[in-house]
């Protein structure tokens, strides 16, 4: 099991100005695993993925990544997680000033073990495999919506992530653009035995899961 969360409650504010957002919510996924997260606007989805990824802090219940318990945790073991997770945004959050090569090979500045030569070409090979061999040196404003979410998952996949965590990854994208992307990061992500847990409010891609979870005002509904 990659991720165990359980009777993780977590609120916003403080005092009479408390907000409870997650309210003992207990969830797992295994290696391999593509699980997809629905709900209304506001029932904690974001929040959700977000403390799983090591990027908000949680104080209450238990969620270990990894192996590591991320409740109650330290920078360090946070960035350790980060380190092993892929994450895909709405936005694509590509930096306009660079190529599509050189969004994805940033992601391995990390890796000291790599040439910059060897960066490049892993880099290479992961946009193939999503379809954009020919737009390699293109900048994210000469590409469409659907070629920028593939770099997107691409940069995401290029680190050999053990977990991706992709938030309404097709949100911004017409019917035919969001399945191909999906089925390009289920494809990628099953050959490296990678888990996906995918945030979505977009039924139209429900089938490439291998479990919906639907979290309702806090909770997990179905599992």
């Amino acid at each position: 099991m990659v991720i165990a969360v359980h009777n993780l409650s977590y609120s916003f504010g403080s005092g009479t100005l408390t907000q409870p957002v997650l309210k003992g919510v207990d969830l797992a996924i295994h290696q391999g695993e593509i699980v997809i997260m629905t709900g209304p606007s506001g029932s904690g989805k974001t929040t959700l993925l977000t403390i799983i990824g090591g990027l908000r802090q949680a104080l209450n219940g238990s969620v270990v990544v990894l192996g590591e318990q991320l409740v109650n945790s330290t920078e360090r073991t946070k960035v350790s997680i980060r380190r092993q997770t892929g994450y895909i945004f709405q936005q694509h959050n590509l930096l306009k000033s660079l190529t599509a090569l050189q969004n994805v090979c940033m992601t391995l500045e990390m890796q000291h073990d790599l040439t910059e030569s060897e960066r490049s070409c892993r880099a290479q090979k992961m946009l193939e495999a999503v379809g954009l061999k020919e737009w390699l040196h293109y900048l994210p404003e000469s590409l469409s919506g659907g070629q920028r979410q593939r770099v997107s998952i691409a940069r995401a996949l290029v680190g050999q992530p053990k977990i991706v965590l992709a938030d309404e990854p097709t949100a911004s994208l017409d019917r035919q653009s969001g399945h191909e992307a999906v089925e390009i990061l289920k494809q990628l992500a099953k050959v490296s035995d990678t888990a996906i847990l995918l945030v979505t409010h977009d039924y139209r891609i429900l089938d490439i899961a291998d479990r919906v979870v639907e979290l309702e005002d806090g909770m997990i509904k179905s599992a």
